[in-house]
C-alpha cells in the first residue's frame, strides 16, 4: 500500500546533495502504528554524525501544540474555561491598549484564553510595527540579563512583562502569529501552581513515556543533540546564536517558553501524535477527551479572520488551537484531506495530521527559516498520494 514511500528517499537526497538541509528524519503515522521512520544525512556535519533514532530536536515552534494539549487538560479538570479572560491569572493584563499606526487607544474588549489559543490576541512578537517594537524591547531585555550572567525573568514574571505592551490591534479582530503561546504557559502555572514544565510532565509526558523531552537538555543526553545549521552568503553553517532566549540548553530554564521552549525525539513527539490521532488516548493511556481533541483540531476562525492568513505556507488554511486546520486542499497545493491539522517550528521540525485518513506525517530537520516549505509540501504530497 505505501509503495510510493520509495520516493521519498530521492527528494530528501537532492535536498542533502543541494545543502538545503544537512540531514532530517521522517516517520510516517497510519492507523496507529509508525509504518515508515528513516533517516538521512547528517546529525552534525562537522563531527560526520549520521541522523539517527533518538537524535534530540529543537522543537521551537512545535512546542505549540503541546502547550494547547496543557491548556486544554486543565479545561478538562473543570479549572478554567476558553472564553475566561487572561487579566484573572495575569493581572498585567488588564485594560490593555492597542498601538499602531494611529496611535494608541483602548482596546475594544479583554484577551481571553481563546484569543491566545487562535492568536487573535493581539500580543505579537517582536516585529516592526509599534506593539512589536514594544515587544522586543522585553524579549531584549531578557536576552541581555540572560547574557549577563543574570537572573532571568521566570515563565510567569516575563508574561506579567508582556502584558504591559500594547497590541497590535484589539483583541478578536484578526490573527496574527506572536507570543500568544508564551502567556499561555504562564497561565498554566498560575492555575496549576507548578511549574509549566512539571505540568506538562506529570499530565503529558510522564503517563505517554516521552522521556526524552522537556526544556532543556541533561548532560548525559547533549551527544544525541543535533547540530543547527543556518543557510549564509557562506553556505550552509553552523547556527551559534540565540532566538527567542533559549540559550543554555543543559539545565532547565527560568523561562519555560510555551511557544518555542521544548526539545525532544522523533519517537516522542510520535507517541504524542498517536494520542492525537486517538483522540485523547494512547496504549490504554487517557491524556484527554475525545470531544476535547475534536474541538482543539478544528477552524476556529471567523470568515473575516481568515484573510489576515497572510503567509504563503497558510495558503488554503484555518486555524484552531495553535495549529493550521486545512481549509481548502486545492488552495494550500496538498494532496491531504480538508480537515487536516498540524504545526512547524522554525528550524523544521513539521507535523501534519489528517483525522479522515488516519495518517500522519512528521518531519525533523535543524535548519534556520524552514517551517512549512516547498519541501515540506512535496514530502507531504509524496506520503498521502502512497493511499
Amino acid at each position: 500500500m505505501f509503495g510510493n514511500l520509495k520516493y521519498l528517499e530521492p527528494v530528501m537526497r537532492d535536498a542533502i546533495d543541494n545543502d538545503v538541509i544537512k540531514g532530517g528524519r521522517i516517520a510516517v503515522i497510519y492507523k496507529g502504528e509508525t509504518v515508515y521512520c528513516e533517516s538521512f544525512g547528517l546529525a552534525d556535519a562537522q563531527k560526520g554524525r549520521k541522523m539517527g533514532e533518538g537524535d534530540i530536536f529543537r522543537l521551537f515552534s512545535l512546542t505549540k501544540p503541546i502547550t494547547a494539549a496543557a491548556v486544554m487538560k486543565l479545561s478538562e479538570m473543570g479549572k478554567i474555561e476558553l472564553r475566561y479572560p487572561v487579566k484573572w491569572f495575569l493581572p498585567t493584563f488588564e485594560n490593555p491598549l492597542v498601538s499602531d499606526e494611529k496611535g494608541t487607544r483602548p482596546a475594544k474588549r479583554d484577551i481571553t484564553i481563546a484569543d491566545l489559543l487562535t492568536m487573535t490576541s493581539g500580543v505579537c512578537y517582536p516585529e516592526g510595527t509599534p506593539a512589536g517594537m514594544k515587544m522586543g524591547e522585553v524579549w531584549g531585555r531578557q536576552s541581555q540579563r540572560i547574557e549577563k550572567g543574570e537572573a532571568p525573568l521566570s515563565t510567569r514574571e516575563f508574561a506579567l512583562e508582556m502584558g504591559r505592551c500594547p497590541l497590535a490591534f484589539s483583541p478578536g479582530e484578526r490573527w496574527m502569529y506572536g507570543s500568544s503561546a508564551d502567556v499561555l504557559g504562564a497561565v498554566v502555572e498560575e492555575v496549576s501552581q507548578v511549574t509549566f514544565g512539571d505540568f506538562l510532565k506529570k499530565e503529558i509526558f510522564d503517563p505517554l513515556g516521552m522521556t526524552d523531552t522537556a526544556f532543556y537538555v541533561p548532560e548525559e543526553k547533549l551527544s544525541r543533540l543535533v547540530q543547527v545549521y543556518d543557510r549564509t552568503e557562506n553556505g550552509n553553517i553552523p547556527f551559534t546564536g540565540h532566538n527567542l532566549c533559549i540559550y543554555d540548553v543543559t539545565c532547565p530554564p527560568a523561562f519555560e517558553s510555551g511557544g518555542a521552549g521544548l526539545f525532544s525525539t522523533m519517537e516522542d513527539y510520535g507517541i504524542f501524535t498517536k494520542m492525537l490521532m486517538g483522540y485523547g488516548r494512547y496504549n490504554g493511556i487517557k491524556i484527554l477527551g475525545r470531544k476535547t481533541v475534536e474541538l482543539m483540531t478544528r477552524n476556529f476562525l471567523s470568515v473575516s479572520q481568515i484573510k489576515s492568513l497572510d503567509w504563503d505556507s497558510m495558503k488554503g488554511q484555518g486555524y484552531g488551537c495553535l495549529m493550521r486546520v486545512l481549509r481548502d486542499s486545492t488552495e494550500a497545493g496538498v494532496h491531504v484531506t480538508e480537515g487536516a491539522y498540524g504545526w512547524d517550528g522554525w528550524l523544521g521540525c513539521y507535523l501534519s495530521v489528517d483525522p479522515a485518513e488516519e495518517l500522519a506525517m512528521l518531519y525533523f530537520i535543524q535548519q534556520t527559516n524552514s517551517g512549512c516549505t516547498d519541501l515540506t509540501r512535496k514530502l507531504q504530497n509524496v506520503i498521502w498520494s502512497a493511499l
